[in-house]
């Protein structure tokens, strides 16, 4: 068998250990201690008070999720007890402070769906904002469902086109399927503030906070772990990753129409998509990749084209399928006009085609060749 030779000029083959992971620890939660004393010095805050508390809430999650990541897959050389009951609190921490971003992302996402798919004239590219934008003391949106309401229903002036009959009814039931949308994700979105505002308020969250404060001075590493190399640790979680995708159904995603997808839409069963569980875990399974590469340069880790491309389309495939989770949510509420239903089962079979959609780009990616980009 012919002897692998490691390339001295590739920063992802030379030979890394634990050191490396401790130093990676460490910075990771430096910018955590960063962000929280931004977040703490803009929370009350005026003006842009509020855009520097969400970048902050921002590099919060990033920093979060990077120390999660890493402890996940080099757990064999951390101390274990440690390691476990950090981990489960940093997901906590994540995802709590990702949730209020997730709810207006996603009334955004549909509302614009709702606008393009009732054949208005399209939304000049300055008033989007306008429409969307949070107000920060009220919490509410409520203005901005009027004026994409209107929207919806007058395209007004000479430039109004003339729609086809179905597209007429679309437009009819679409203002209140926008109202009604825009009602129940503003509420998701006051309470997931409230929750955030609540957690980062917690002798949880305090706790949490000076364990990061002490892992920036002091990684509780095993005591091989200084001179065990780190690359069979990634290289596991790469299999991982690699043996999830392959049980994917990209032959079908290669289609254009997924029939068996959308039936799962028109069943009154609120749970989760059944196709997109293994999608969302492949997903997760990336992000790990992607860290443990981080960790192997020290940081610097070069751009994989391939594995770039593969993750934005799984986040769009993500957000499309809480798109249409939504739709189909809002869709289920008791005595909603016919029109409105009838909008909302549209935007739904949209939404879900956007995840088709998505899958198809993630199935062109990931069969590519891998490029670094320098």
């Amino acid at each position: 068998m012919a002897q692998q030779h490691l390339d001295p000029t590739d920063p992802m083959a030379k030979a890394v250990t634990g050191e490396a992971l401790a130093g990676y620890l460490r910075a990771q939660a430096t910018e955590f201690l960063r962000a929280l004393r931004l977040h703490r010095e803009t929370g009350s805050a005026p003006a842009n008070g509020a855009e520097e508390s969400v970048d902050a809430a921002r590099a919060l999650r990033h920093s979060a999720r990077r120390i999660s990541g890493s402890l996940h897959t080099f757990r064999p050389l951390l101390d274990a007890t440690w390691s476990e009951e950090m981990r489960p609190e940093l997901a906590w921490l994540s995802g709590t402070l990702g949730l209020e971003h997730a709810c207006e992302s996603r009334l955004e996402r549909l509302l614009l769906a709702l606008h393009r798919l009732s054949g208005s004239t399209a939304v000049p590219a300055q008033s989007v904002p306008a429409a969307l934008v949070v107000d920060p003391a009220a919490g509410s949106r409520a203005a901005g469902a009027a004026r994409v309401g209107a929207a919806l229903e007058n395209s007004g002036g000479p430039a109004r086109r003339t729609v086809a009959p179905e597209r007429g009814n679309l437009t009819v039931g679409a203002a209140k399927a926008g109202a009604l949308l825009e009602r129940q994700l503003t509420l998701a979105r006051t309470r997931a503030h409230s929750t955030a505002l609540q957690a980062l308020g917690s002798s949880r969250f305090h706790a949490v906070a000076d364990k990061v404060a002490v892992l920036a001075s002091e990684v509780p590493l095993t005591p091989a772990a200084p001179t065990t190399g780190l690359r069979p640790l990634a290289a596991a979680a790469e299999e991982r990753l690699t043996d999830a995708v392959a049980v994917l159904p990209l032959i079908t995603a290669g289609h254009p129409y997924n029939a068996q997808a959308l039936v799962h839409g028109l069943s009154p069963d609120p749970s989760p998509h059944p196709q997109d569980g293994p999608w969302h875990q492949v997903r997760l399974l990336l992000r790990l990749h992607r860290y443990a590469r981080e960790v192997l340069c020290e940081g610097d880790a070069p751009v994989d084209v391939r594995l770039l491309a593969a993750g934005q389309a799984l986040n769009r495939h993500r957000d499309a399928s809480e798109a249409a989770a939504a739709a189909a949510q809002a869709a289920r509420t008791p005595r909603i006009a016919p029109a409105t239903a009838y909008a909302l089962g549209v935007l739904h079979a949209d939404q879900r085609h956007e995840v088709e959609a998505a899958r198809f780009a993630f199935q062109q990616a990931w069969q590519k060749q891998t490029v670094s980009a320098p």
